[in-house]
């Protein structure tokens, strides 16, 4: 166990967790929402510091994150954990492991071990994924200051449930890049169907571009959910009203854990999101779980020439120099050789 950062002490042993949206109010011997942050004798602490669920080497790709260093590789950890109960989840099975089970698991990982497996294995950054990194933030934040003293760089991939102090006082400048998901648009969608709350989540987008930190957005796409015409617009317009390079993208939904009142999207309706995106002013607009798709492909937005060619999690073909378009020398939004 750590002492957690970002809480405050109550009467009675009680405390408060202010590290996100919730504000959970933990009783003695109790956790939050999350259930690995635990109130011990009036003292909150992170049952799940340096317990790594999860290891491996990924594609950046795979995050997705399509203009942070494409075709590099990202050494990515989890613990188990989550600040959300989304339906729907794809990886239940380690995200709501405790709250399942009331029990934390995981294996020794410490912070130099993930910079030196990510040093090893040749990876550019160190991704904290798979479950939800800010119910583990201060193992992602130990282990990020250790990897940027070896020149290694940062992601988040997260539900974007974090506060927006946090972003600014902590992240900034140690977290370069996230890729983060805007599940709707809809507050009923988001109390109903992930037990959080939209407006939590805008308020930490606008922080992390703020902070300086590379954002991608993703949109996994639920027939009769959060594919309505209008809610897109909404969804595209709210990006661009923070920057029209933020890339968009758009994911097919498979049936998964507790949601199957949905089939599969269809492809057709994961493109026709992916038109209303771009004509409402984004410049980059990719579909996701389509294998093959050319919406996985990155345009030059000023001369609409194919600067990137992916197939899946993997890079074929790249057409830029120095960061910019090689057709017309335009320089491309996100981070790049």
């Amino acid at each position: 166990m750590k002492e957690a950062l970002y809480w405050k002490s109550l009467e009675e042993d009680r405390v408060q967790c202010v590290l996100c949206p919730h504000r959970c109010v933990i009783g003695e011997g109790r956790t939050g929402i999350c259930g690995v942050r635990k109130n011990i004798d009036g003292v909150l602490y992170s049952l799940v510091w340096a317990r790594s669920i999860a290891a491996s080497v990924d594609p950046i790709e795979k995050k997705p994150l399509f203009h942070f260093f494409p075709g590099s590789t990202a050494f990515s950890i989890a613990t188990v954990g989550c600040n959300f109960r989304c339906r729907f989840c794809q990886n239940s099975d380690i995200s709501q492991y405790p709250i399942q089970t009331g029990r934390i698991t995981g294996e020794e990982l410490l912070p130099e071990d993930v910079v030196k497996n990510a040093i090893d294995r040749r990876c550019r950054s160190i991704s904290y994924t798979y479950t939800e990194p800010t119910i583990y933030i201060e193992y992602v934040l130990d282990t990020a200051e250790a990897a940027k003293t070896r020149g290694i760089y940062n992601t988040m991939i997260t539900n974007g449930y974090i506060s927006a102090s946090v972003v600014e006082g902590s992240l900034k400048g140690l977290i370069d890049a996230a890729n983060i998901d805007l599940k709707s648009f809809s507050e009923s969608f988001y109390k109903r169907l992930c037990s959080g709350r939209l407006q939590g989540v805008l308020d930490a987008i606008r922080a992390y571009h703020a902070a300086g930190v590379w954002i991608e957005i993703t949109t996994l796409l639920i027939p009769k959910e959060n594919d309505s015409r209008e809610e897109l617009k909404d969804i595209a317009a709210f990006i661009k009203s923070i920057s029209p390079d933020i890339p968009w993208h758009i994911s097919r939904y498979y049936p998964h854990y507790l949601y199957d009142s949905a089939p599969p999207t269809p492809v057709r309706e994961v493109e026709a999101a992916r038109d209303i995106g771009l004509s409402e002013g984004l410049n980059y607009v990719y579909t996701g779980n389509v294998m093959g798709h050319t919406g996985e492909n990155t345009l030059c937005h000023h001369c609409g020439r194919e600067i990137i060619r992916r197939r899946g999690f993997f890079v074929t073909e790249k057409a830029m120099r120095g960061g910019a378009c090689l057709h017309c020398g335009q320089t491309i939004p996100g981070r790049f050789e």
